[in-house]
This record gives structure tokens, sequence and C-alpha cells, in this order.
């Protein structure tokens, strides 16, 4: 009785917490309530479970989780279903907390909730609450300053499928770190057995690839490599192999879409995905694939991909200043390679890097990212944010000719210079670390 006295009044708590947040400060509110919530009531995410009639749906991995968890519930909504989601990706305790805290009522439920997890917040996030469906996007190295190496982070999703033996794991087959979670579960695959390209950026990386060994010890070998460790691998020691996928598909990668062929059950499926790049590829047959396992057809999963909009940073485009503009978040060498492919090397471009806490403190990983890629630009390129020295020091490396770098610390300032010219038509490219991201949303940029 004490329990259900506690959690409603959290509802009110965290009512007053984000009405005073949001008159008082210019803060998005994400995790705040949550935080006021979990302190008063430790246990509150115990009791939200009950507060979802159909399936509680976690996304995790390093890259990818915050579009996939929003395509599965744009998907979901458009196919009728009332869905929760943490939308701007707020994805530890306090951020979950805070999504169920400001969502739910005590005579409100809803048919899913869908939930982005932090690697190393997923085990915890399951401690108060069951999850019926796990999609695992990848494992990239990424902020080894809070994680430490791969099979850390590897380690704290293991620890989390242990605790829930009923999962549903839907897992990437072409990342062996990742398929390697389904060895004793009863896990469902997806993967690309073919990757073509018709689009004007380079589909090669200059980024130093990692050598990956099996569990067993022995060296992965590739028949076929699509980007970082994702391919079509196999153990010659132990003959671990990558294991067949229940959603096989092929892609057609262009420059602003993607055509994504599905084959499963001996059917194939053909999607339009207005999403750049292939790891976006990767995120929509994720999100694919859990919608036929949810019992959705292939058009109301259509109609949802063809009206998605991004989440911002997440390949999102707007106007600034009348300017049309491209933001994509970068905040590992993997991921940030493969968005470095993509760039528009005729477009005005503004790298904005800090070493804030969400960022992580070590930023190592710019030099390991393939920054490269950017040599033949055409007009300048500006470094923004606490790290814009060390990041015009790492495009003087890359080769780019330092009359094209500009270096102006202040975001703010950054983003007047790339869109300070009268000619409305040329475009503008911005590449953001996390929080140079939060602080791009919060200005008022016309």
């Amino acid at each position: 009785m004490l329990g259900k006295f506690k959690f409603y009044t959290s509802l009110i708590l965290a009512r007053a917490a984000y009405l005073g947040i949001k008159l008082f400060s210019k803060s998005g509110g994400t995790s705040f309530a949550g935080m006021a919530v979990l302190k008063y009531y430790p246990d509150f995410l115990s009791n939200c479970g009950g507060y979802i009639k159909e399936k509680i749906i976690t996304v995790t991995g390093t890259n990818g989780k915050t579009t996939t968890s929003g395509l599965i519930s744009h998907i979901l909504e458009t196919a009728h279903q009332t869905v929760i989601h943490n939308l701007k990706g707020a994805n530890m305790l306090t951020g979950v907390a805070n999504m169920f805290a400001l969502g739910i009522a005590p005579f409100r439920k809803f048919d899913y909730a869908v939930i982005e997890s932090d690697e190393a917040y997923l085990t915890r996030l399951y401690d108060y609450m069951k999850s019926d469906c796990l999609v695992v996007t990848n494992l990239f190295r990424d902020q080894l300053d809070r994680y430490g190496e791969l099979a850390t982070t590897a380690g704290f999703i293991q620890d989390a499928i242990n605790k829930n033996p009923d999962l549903k794991l839907i897992l990437n087959a072409d990342d062996p770190l990742v398929a390697g979670f389904g060895r004793e579960k009863n896990a469902v695959y997806y993967g690309f057995e073919d990757v073509q390209y018709d689009c004007n950026y380079t589909q090669t990386s200059n980024a130093p690839s990692e050598a990956f060994n099996c569990r067993c010890g022995g060296h992965l070998e590739y028949s076929k490599r699509f980007f970082a460790q994702q391919g079509h691998y196999f153990c010659k020691n132990c003959g671990f192999i990558r294991p067949a996928c229940d959603y096989s598909a092929s892609a057609v990668i262009y420059n602003d879409k993607s055509i994504i062929k599905v084959k499963h059950n001996e059917i194939e499926y053909e999607f339009k995905v207005n999403l750049v790049g292939l790891y976006n590829a990767y995120n929509a047959l994720a999100s694919i694939t859990l919608a036929f396992e949810l019992g959705l057809n292939q058009s109301e999963i259509q109609k949802a991909l063809d009206n998605f909009k991004s989440i911002f940073g997440r390949t999102e485009q707007r106007k600034i200043n009348g300017h049309p503009a491209l933001i994509q978040l970068i905040k590992n060498p993997t991921g940030a390679s493969e968005v470095l492919k993509t760039v528009d090397l005729d477009s005005n471009i503004l790298i904005a890097i800090n070493d804030n806490y969400a960022d992580g403190r070590d930023i190592s990983w710019l030099w390991d990212s393939d920054f490269e890629q950017l040599k033949g630009i055409k007009k300048t390129v500006v470094t923004s944010g606490t790290r814009a020295e060390d990041m015009a020091l790492r495009l003087k490396y890359a080769g780019i000719s330092q009359e094209k770098i500009i270096i102006e610390k202040s975001i703010e300032k950054a983003i007047a210079l790339i869109s300070a010219s009268e000619d409305k038509s040329e475009k503008i490219t911005i590449l953001p670390s996390y929080t140079a991201l939060l602080k791009i949303n919060k200005m008022k940029i016309k």
C-alpha cells in the first residue's frame, strides 16, 4: 500500500518538477523529473510495467539505437497502437523514469513501451522491469574512458540478457559480437546478404580496421565485409560462423535513400527507406524485422517508413538561416567514418566537438575516424566546441588545406559563419558530438 502511495505521489512530483524546469530553465527536461522521482522512490520503475498492455521493447547497441527505437515506435503508432517511448534519447535510468513519470497516469495505459537503453544501464533497467523483446544493433568502440573495451560493453548486455530467461532477442547477424548473444538463446537474426551502391560518395574507408577474434581466441575471417566488423565471418578454429538470417536482405544505397529487399519464409518484401547511408539501412532492417515479428504487414511498415522524420541530429534535414542543412551526430570512430562517407563536399561544413562527460572525455577517437574523406571539400570547414583546436589539427593531418579551416570555439558564432552567405542555395553540413548537438537544438535558428 505504501508503495502504491509513493508511486502515485511520484507522478505528481514528476509533473511539478517538469513544470518547474520548463518555467525556470532552458533545459529540455529529458531526465530531471526522472532523477527527482528515483531519488524520492527508487523502486518507481518496478511499478511501470503494469501500464503496458502488450509488450515492452528495449533497444540497445553502440550506434543506431535512437533511430531504430524511433522507427519502431513510429511503425507501431502508424499501425494505430499507443506507444510510450523515450523519443529524445535520454537512455539511462533517469531518462527512462522521466519517460514513464511524465507519460503514464493512474487510468492510462499504453499498448507498447519502446525503450532505448544505454548499453551499461540495460542490466540495471532489467532489475526493475522485464522486457519482452531486445533489439541489439551493433557493438563498436565508444567512450572508452567510461565503459572500457568492447568485452566490457558486451558483458553488460549479456548480464542483462541473463536476467530475462524468456526474452526474445532480435540480433544483427552481421556483427559477430552481437550474434554471439544468441548462441544459447532462441534468437531472431537479421542481416545483409549483399550491398550495392548507386551514389556519389565513397564506399571505402581509410579508418583502421580492427582485428576481431572469436570467443575461442581464433581469428575471425571474412568472405564479405560491409564496414567495421560487420559482414560474413567465420572462425576456422572452432567453426563459429555468421548465423543464417531469419530476415535476410539486400540493399542498394543511393545518395538520399536506400532500397531494401527483405526475404522471410521464402517471401521477398521491398522497402524504400528515406535515410542516408548503409548504417541507416541496418537501423531500418532491425526495425522491419521487429515489426514483422510483432505481426505487422508490409503495407503498414512502408507507410511508416514513408513519413518517418529523423530524430534530432540523426540525419536530420532542416533550414538554417535559409540554407538547407543536414545534421549528423558523430561520437565514435566507426559511426563517424560511415557518416563522413556521405558528406556533401560542396557544402559548408561545421564540426563541433565537445569533451563533456556525456561525450566522453577521451577524444582519441578523432584520430581513428576517417576525416581523410573530407580532403576534396570545395568551401570552408569550421571547427567549434571545447575541442575546436584538436579538431582543426586532425583536419590538417587529414590533408585539408589550413586556408580552408576556421576555428571558432563558440558554436553560435560558428553557425553564423557557415550560414552567412546570401546565396541560400548553398548547403550546410553539421557534424556535432552529443552535447554540441544538444546546444544546437536549444539555439533559436531560423
